[in-house]
């Protein structure tokens, strides 16, 4: 018997939305994979707003040097003098060294300019006031070479007091902790207690220095 196809048709057409239905229905279950999830984030990943440890900090402008032996001091020295501090300078009384083109002599009067600003240790640092008898070690101050403009070596360690006359004169250290241990050698014992000498004995220091 003849199958009638117009009367089928409808038949294969509600077929098919069931299993197409079906299908859909199975893909939405456990059967099938589903979307990887993103992974969390990791708890050792440093975070953008923790407080950063390498904070740079403000430079340091510059530190003295220390000096251990006369002997040193009178080698860097671009001028070692005695003298008395005046209120708008120094005078010198006499040149125990100069460097080779040095203008000033006994009698001339020089300026003393301050430890440049923002060295850590200026806070350690004696005065030079008008009437005090030193020897000093000085360097010239580089800003104006052609001026007689000095500056005494890293502080109170090229500053000597002096008391008493002639080369028995006692020549001691402005500082007990700045301060050398010794002539020509250092002497660990006598480190941060001051030193004390003999103008004669400065004198024949400076007049070996190279």
């Amino acid at each position: 018997m003849a199958v009638d196809l117009r009367r089928t048709r409808p038949l294969w057409a509600a077929a098919a939305a069931v299993l197409s239905a079906a299908a859909l229905a199975a893909c939405g279950s456990g059967g099938g994979a589903a979307p990887a999830a993103a992974p969390a984030p990791s708890s050792a990943a440093p975070s953008s707003a923790a407080t950063p440890t390498d904070v740079a900090l403000p430079p340091i402008k510059g530190k003295l040097r220390g000096y251990a032996t006369v002997r040193q001091l009178s080698d860097t020295a671009d001028l070692v003098v005695r003298g008395e501090v005046e209120a708008a300078g120094f005078r010198v009384d006499e040149v125990l060294r100069a460097t080779t083109g040095s203008t000033v002599r006994a009698g001339a009067r020089i300026t003393l300019a301050p430890l440049p600003s923002g060295v850590p240790d200026m806070a350690h640092m004696s005065k030079l006031e008008a009437g005090q008898v030193v020897v000093l070690y000085l360097a010239q101050d580089p800003a104006d070479p052609a001026a007689p403009t000095f500056r005494t070596l890293s502080g109170d360690f090229g500053v000597f007091d002096l008391s008493g006359s002639g080369a028995g004169a006692v020549a001691t250290t402005r500082s007990q902790t700045m301060a050398v241990s010794g002539l020509n050698a250092e002497d660990p014992a006598a480190s941060g207690h001051g030193f004390r000498t003999t103008l004669g004995q400065l004198r024949a220091v400076a007049a070996q220095a190279k």
